[in-house]
This record gives C-alpha cells, sequence and structure tokens, in this order.
C-alpha cells in the first residue's frame, strides 16, 4: 500500500487532542513561527496552551493535514477513525498500552480503523519540523528553525530528544520517531523525509529493521539522490545466539548480520549518538555528491604540534584510516616553504613558523590537501570567555581557503569537543566545511564516511517463518553438498559399527570414523581419527549410526562455511577460520546473501588471519578460489530449497589445490 505522507511531515493545517501534553503541541508550534492554524481539540476545555479549542473534530473549520492524539489508547482508536473518514492527512498516536503491553489485538485494530491514511506510532512522541515550524510533539526539544539540514529518525524517543540537544551546530531539518510502527515502517519513513529536498542526509536510531528489502531500496535511492545514511543499530548482544546448536550461530552474533547488511546496503555504521552526529556533519557537507556522498581513503592530516601528529596516528590506527607519504612533488614544496627543521611526513607536523602567516598557512594547506582525497586540520582554539582566540584566525581561514583551491573537503578536528563552540561549529558549516568535534568521534565519522556504496541492485533474499527444524546426519548433508558440487571425503555410511567394518573395506587408510546424530561430534567424542582399521573399535554412546571416511591430506588451512536463515535478512553466510577451534578465534566475516565471488574474496581479506591464506612467511598459499566456489555453492542450496534452514561446513580443508567439505552439519525446517 502507497501512502502520501507529505501533508503529516509538511503540514499547513495541525489539530491536537488531549490536554496536558496536548497543550506542549501547541505551545511549541507557536514558539518555533508554524504560520498555519493549529485547532485544540476537547469536550470541555474552552482553550488549550492559549488556543481556542474546538469541543469535537466535526466542529474543526477544516480538514486538518497533520494531527497530535494525546488522548488514552480506547479513545484514540474512535479519533483515528474520525480523522480517515474526514480525509486528514496523517496523525501520531502518543498513548502507551498496545503491543508492546501484550494488547496485539488493539493494534491490529488500530491500523485497521486508519485505513490508508499515515499513522505514526502509536506509543509515539512524533515529528517535528524545524523547515517549516511544525511540530507535533509534546515534550521538551534543543532544535531550531533551519533552511536546510539533516533528519533524524529513531525508534527511541529518549534517544533522539537527547541527540536534539546537541551544541554541534548540526543543523536538523526534521526529528521523527517510529513508536512501535503498527503502520508505517522505518524505511516508508525514512524515505519521506528524505524526499524533502532541503533534507542533506539521514540519522538513524534502529532497534530493529522491519523490511529489509524495503530498507536497501531506500539506501539505494538516496545515493542516488547524493544523501547519506548513517545508523545506530542496538541490541547487538544476543546472548541467546550462544546456546544455539552450530559454531555459525554463535560466530554470527552480537549484531554481525546487522552489520553486514548495512554494510552491504551503503550505509554507514556507528556505535554511538556523538559518532552519528559528526558522521551526519560530513554527510551534509558532501550532500548532492554523484553516487552519494563519501570521503575517499587516502588522507592526510595536518597538525602545529608532533604530540597531535602522533596522537592522530595512533588513534586512526584501529579505524583502519590511511596516511600515505606525501609525494616527491609536495616534499620538495612544502619543504621550500617550511624550511629544513620540519620533517615533512604525513601526519604533518608543519611547527609554528608559519603560525599567522594567512598565505603561506594556505600554501602549507592547500600543497598538503591536494595529493589527497581528504584532509584533517587539527585545530584547538582557546575558549573565548577566557582566552582570545583571534590569533586562530589565519589557520581557520586558511582551512577554508585550502577546500576552495582544491575541490577536496578540508575538515578541521578539535581534538576535544568543547574547543569549538556551537556558533564557530555552526558557522564552519555554514562555509560548506564539516567540524568534527573530538578526536575519537571525529576519526570515527571519518571513517563511516568512507563506507562504499552498496551494489546497485541489491536486496536481499526475502525472510521466511521458520519453525522447527531436524538435523540431517552428517551421510545425509555431505551427499547433499556433493550434488552441489562440492567435494567430500570418500566414506561409507552404516547403522552399526559391525556393518560399517563390513564395508569398509574400500576405504584407504588413515581413517576417520564418526558417530551421527551429534551437532558437535568432537565434544561428544564421536570423533575418532588417524586409524589404520575398524576392528576392536568401541561403540559411542548415543550414536544414531556411524561413517567411515578416508582422511584429507595436504590440508595449507582449516576454514569454517556456514549459512543461516535469518528472520530479518533472509540468508546470512559466515566466512572465516574454522576447525575446533573457530569459536576461540572468532576470526569471522558475515555476509547477507545474494553475493557474487568478489564480495566474497573481499569478504575474506578482511580476516585477521587472511595472510595464513595468502602464502604468509613462505608457507603454501591456500586455494581460496576453491573456498570461493564452495561458498556460492552453498549459497545457491540455500537460495533454491526454501526447507534449508542451516548449512554449515566446518572444516573445509583448504589445500594448495582445491577444497574439501570435512565435516557438514545441515538442518531443515520439519514439514
Amino acid at each position: 500500500m502507497t501512502r502520501d505522507l507529505s501533508r503529516l511531515l509538511r503540514p499547513r493545517s495541525i489539530a491536537v487532542l488531549g490536554s496536558g501534553w496536548a497543550q506542549n503541541v501547541v505551545e511549541q508550534c507557536a514558539r518555533m513561527g508554524f504560520d498555519g492554524p493549529v485547532w485544540p481539540v476537547h469536550p470541555t476545555r474552552n482553550q488549550i496552551g492559549g488556543v481556542a479549542a474546538f469541543r469535537s473534530l466535526a466542529d474543526l473549520p477544516g480538514v486538518p493535514d497533520a494531527t497530535f492524539i494525546g488522548v488514552n489508547r480506547h479513545a484514540t482508536l474512535e479519533v483515528v477513525a474520525e480523522l480517515a473518514a474526514m480525509g486528514a492527512g496523517g496523525a501520531t498516536c502518543f498513548a502507551s498500552g498496545w503491543e508492546e503491553a501484550g494488547e496485539a489485538d488493539l493494534q491490529v485494530a488500530l491500523v485497521a480503523a486508519a485505513g490508508n491514511m499515515p499513522v505514526l506510532g502509536p506509543n509515539c512522541y512524533g515529528v517535528i519540523n524545524y523547515l517549516d515550524g511544525a511540530l507535533l510533539w509534546p515534550d521538551q526539544h534543543g532544535g531550531r528553525r533551519v533552511e536546510r539540514g539533516v533528519a533524524l529518525l529513531s525508534q527511541s524517543s529518549n534517544i533522539v530528544i537527547n541527540m536534539t540537544m546537541q551544541a554541534r551546530g548540526l543543523p536538523v531539518a526534521y526529528v521523527a520517531c517510529l513508536g512501535n510502527a503498527a503502520q508505517v515502517g522505518l524505511a516508508e519513513l525514512a524515505g519521506a523525509l528524505l524526499a524533502d529536498d532541503r533534507v542533506t542526509a539521514l540519522g538513524l536510531y534502529v532497534e530493529g529493521i522491519d523490511d529489509a528489502p524495503g530498507f536497501a531500496a531506500l539506501a539505494e535511492a538516496a545515493r542516488a539522490a547524493g544523501k547519506g545514511i548513517v545508523c545506530i543499530k542496538s541490541g547487538k548482544t544476543e546472548l541467546a545466539q550462544v546456546a544455539a546448536a552450530s559454531h555459525t550461530a554463535s560466530l554470527a552474533g552480537g549484531g554481525a548480520a546487522s552489520s553486514a547488511f548495512l554494510r552491504q546496503a551503503g550505509v554507514a555504521e556507528v556505535n554511538s549518538p556523538s559518532e552519528l552526529l559528526e558522521t551526519l556533519k560530513l554527510f551534509h557537507v558532501l550532500a548532492g555528491a554523484a553516487g552519494g556522498p563519501r570521503l575517499g581513503g587516502r588522507l592526510c592530516s595536518l597538525s602545529c604540534s608532533g604530540g597531535e601528529a602522533g596522537l592522530v596516528a595512533d588513534l586512526a590506527a584501529p579505524f583502519g584510516l590511511e596516511f600515505p607519504p606525501p609525494s616527491d612533488a609536495q616534499r620538495e614544496r612544502l619543504g621550500a616553504i617550511l624550511g629544513p627543521i620540519v620533517t615533512i611526513a604525513n601526519p604533518l607536523d608543519y611547527h609554528t613558523f608559519i603560525w599567522g602567516d594567512g598565505p603561506r598557512t594556505t600554501d602549507v594547506f592547500s600543497t598538503m590537501l591536494a595529493g589527497y582525497d581528504a584532509g584533517l586540520f587539527i585545530i584547538d582554539p582557546p575558549r573565548s570567555d577566557r582566552c582570545d582566540p583571534s590569533s586562530y584566525g589565519p589557520a581557520l581561514e586558511a582551512i577554508r581557503a585550502a577546500a576552495a583551491a582544491t575541490g577536496k573537503p578540508a575538515i578541521p578536528l578539535a581534538s576535544l569537543p568543547e574547543n569549538f563552540d556551537e556558533g564557530m561549529a555552526g558557522e564552519m558549516l555554514a562555509q560548506g566545511m564539516a567540524p568534527l568535534m573530538g578526536l575519537q568521534e571525529g576519526l570515527a565519522a571519518v571513517k563511516a564516511a568512507q563506507t562504499a556504496p552498496g551494489r546497485p541492485g541489491w536486496r536481499p533474499v526475502p525472510a521466511q517463518a521458520t519453525g522447527g527444524t531436524r538435523l540431517l546426519s552428517e551421510a545425509e548433508g555431505k551427499a547433499l553438498l556433493a550434488r552441489a558440487g562440492i567435494a567430500v571425503p570418500r566414506g561409507i555410511a552404516a547403522p552399526t559399527l559391525a556393518q560399517l567394518a563390513e564395508r569398509a573395506g574400500p576405504l584407504v587408510p588413515p581413517l576417520a570414523l564418526k558417530g551421527l546424530g551429534f551437532a558437535h561430534k568432537t565434544e561428544s567424542g564421536a570423533v575418532r581419527l588417524g586409524l589404520a582399521s575398524l576392528e576392536g573399535q568401541a561403540e559411542m554412546p548415543g550414536a544414531t549410526g556411524y561413517l567411515a571416511e578416508e582422511m584429507v591430506a595436504g590440508a595449507v588451512a582449516e576454514v569454517i562455511i556456514g549459512a543461516r536463515r535469518d528472520p530479518v535478512y533472509g540468508v546470512t553466510l559466515t566466512l572465516g577460520m574454522g576447525g575446533v577451534t573457530a569459536e576461540l578465534l572468532a576470526d569471522t566475516v558475515t555476509l547477507v546473501a545474494p553475493v557474487g565471488a568478489d564480495e566474497v574474496t573481499a569478504a575474506l581479506r578482511r580476516l585477521r588471519l587472511w595472510p595464513l591464506l595468502d602464502g604468509y612467511r613462505g608457507r603454501p598459499k591456500a586455494d581460496v578460489a576453491a573456498m570461493v566456489t564452495a561458498v556460492l555453492a552453498v549459497q545457491g542450496l540455500m537460495l533454491a530449497r526454501p526447507a534449508l534452514a542451516e548449512i554449515e561446513i566446518n572444516p573445509l580443508i583448504l589445500r594448495a589445490d582445491g577444497a574439501v567439505a570435512v565435516d557438514a552439519l545441515v538442518r531443515e525446517e520439519l514439514p
């Protein structure tokens, strides 16, 4: 169903129902300078917030574009139905006590009453439009009117209220909350906010994603419009995953799937509100860039202190930020300006010989910045209430001039957040610079702004409902893998050890003996390796059958490939270093299907122990191409057979030539 949210988000008239909280809405619209009519509705009060009240919706002089509903949940149902019948533009439902309180039927009734009329919530604070001064918001906030700026969308009202109190100079155009998102969901509301040409970027606080394919489409549309999206995804510590039956389940926990999804959709992910706000500054300044706003990977850093240069280098390392050395031409030019005492490097400590000399400072800044994708200029002006910051003027102007001369992003970065006050930060943003406040959060923002755009047209596999599952025997699982083209050891299965010994004659020792019916055979004592024969082997308690296989020689590395149905993202793939120490190493990457060979290879290169696969210190190189082929085969099985719930190969033995699935766990949905 397609809904038009424009009247709700950009109303020309607002109705307000309720008393206490509703009064705040009326007063805030007046304070913010909303130039349309605000119509309080109350059955007994003559005025609310100093504005004459109407007894009922039927008494209103017109049909409201937007309505704040601040009455109890049962009365909310009646109001929503009446508004929908009137042709109102939309409403926010403030009352709590719906699905979050176990009243799912009441929430279903609310959606039915709304029909095609957009409804935010319930259990929702609402929306603030700082562009037009329209507030459907019952609480305090820290924003002010702007002509253009970023939108903040949150699944937590308190989190976004806190962000409106920022004193970082970031212009905020909209604040919106989803509440229970009974009708209007995350992707729909985000898309409606980004559709406003005055919105430059979108910041999200997300507890859950309700429509992953729709969200991926939204992210692609935002990039096409030159607008960046940055997200905090909460709820990453999924402790229940640890108790799951497979290595894949625990290794893919901790938000790995959501982070993989955001990365593949081209959405920047950060960990804190301060990092989100700083990243939004970059996206705000870079808005309109073809293919979406993004910083390149080659950075330079300039400061007038060796301590600052060293600190930047140290703090940037965990983020993987790169500071390549200057070119010979840059060294020559910078050396001529700065003199023989200054060591020309990156990060650059340019000393204070040029301090206060605007033209020479501009020359240094421009020369350095010209050779890079973007530059960080570490500068901490003195506080104006106790000091005189005027001597910092030439350096600040030189940063702006360097950006203008080179066409490259020049980013002022204060080592402490408070060292740029709000007025100074706002002025720099108005000049087209993104003043980052705090080294740690500033560097995190720079890294986030380097997020690669998603693959055009990429959408995750739609999620499907899952129920109970059954564990296939390893023999059944390996037969499935073999049919998909994945090499497995030559082996024989039998229901008893005696029968297995009778049939194992064609197998060439050394042999591996495994008991069937266990998710984790090693922990259950159901694996015996290096056997010369099967004669005299004791039974394995709890085994439902037995499997004997020829052992695989020539191993270069043991890796893991896991694929699982995900209730949000469809199918996830976990790849990394495997074997019995897979969880101890915890060196894995997660992808969201579908992916291609290039994406799988790039993901493997992100492993900490990638050098072990790539011939570390003269070791033989593993056949990574064979692993990539196996990953794509596992993905193909999951996409072609919806009944498959999970496939795990651990280990996949990588040899110098080829790969063999030594152990396999396969679960499928019960009929």
